[in-house]
């Protein structure tokens, strides 16, 4: 599993620097303009547990999947004419600014960092920063307690960075191309935690009920967006009503509900920016 994930992605990687050269590249509309034509391409995760998974009959799954699923409905596109794209971390910008994808909804944190590259819709969801631990760990309780020990996070996300400036100068980073390399070494206890978002680390829980486990306050605020291609405002505002209405009719906290378990706490709806 580790070997087909790693070529997967490694080959992406590859057919997108193709793009950037020139040998490839993806359509210059709008998402607006390609739901017109029924039709959307839309970047996800493929290995998270509650938010983006790809099942083994190739279908997915996920908070996430029904957010982009709900939207592209919104936008006139039904969900057999959707076309899900593994979006790793380190490539969302880079499949977003190539045509590569209409839109990446993948637990994207909107920064200013990353609004110099891309717009951002939403945010559908308010997360924070926490910690997951093998459930046997009782030393490990906050970000404080990292300390000496080793911390697992994704190349192209930057929590693990926040707790080795913030709380822990002496703990040891380890990077990996997806979360679920990182939950398997902490499995495997090649990591002493993993660090992201709350909502992330809850799937991954859930997923293990009595191996993992999360601990900490969340101790950031992290705003998940979607993100689309820079100075698209249009599709942005119709992506922010479509956010709106899936929070009013229910749709949102049902899918929360129904993705993470009955023991994960639904959150107040966030605030949708209107810029």
């Amino acid at each position: 599993m580790r070997i087909t994930r790693a070529l997967r992605i490694g080959i992406g990687a590859l057919v997108l620097a193709a793009a950037v050269s020139g040998c490839g590249g993806g359509s210059s509309e709008t998402a607006s303009q390609h739901a017109a034509g029924g039709k959307l391409t839309i970047g996800i995760k493929f290995d998270q547990p509650g938010l983006g998974l790809e099942r083994k009959d190739g279908t997915f799954s996920g908070f996430d999947v029904d957010v982009a699923t709900y939207v592209a409905g919104k936008l006139g596109v039904r969900p057999r004419d959707i076309t899900f794209r593994e979006a790793p971390s380190a490539q969302r910008e880079t499949l977003i600014q190539n045509g590569q994808v209409d839109m990446v909804v993948a637990t994207y944190s909107i920064t200013d960092e990353r609004k110099k590259k891309v717009d951002f819709a939403g945010p559908y969801y308010d997360a924070g920063q926490s910690l997951l631990v093998r459930a046997d760990n009782t030393a490990v309780t906050g970000p404080q307690a990292m300390g000496g020990k080793t911390l697992c996070t994704v190349r192209g996300s930057t929590p693990a960075q926040d707790i080795q400036q913030y709380f822990a100068p002496g703990v040891t980073l380890r990077e990996y191309d997806t979360y679920s390399l990182c939950v398997e070494a902490l499995k495997s206890k090649a990591v002493d935690a993993v660090t992201t978002d709350n909502i992330i680390l809850s799937g991954y829980a859930a997923q293990s009920p009595g191996q993992l486990k999360v601990v900490g306050q969340p101790f950031t605020m992290e705003r998940l967006g979607i993100g689309i291609r820079k100075g698209d405002k249009e599709s942005r505002d119709r992506i922010n009503d479509a956010i709106q209405a899936m929070i009013a009719d229910g749709s949102w906290k049902a899918s929360l509900e129904r993705n993470l378990g009955s023991s994960f706490l639904v959150p107040a709806p966030p605030r949708v920016d209107r810029y």
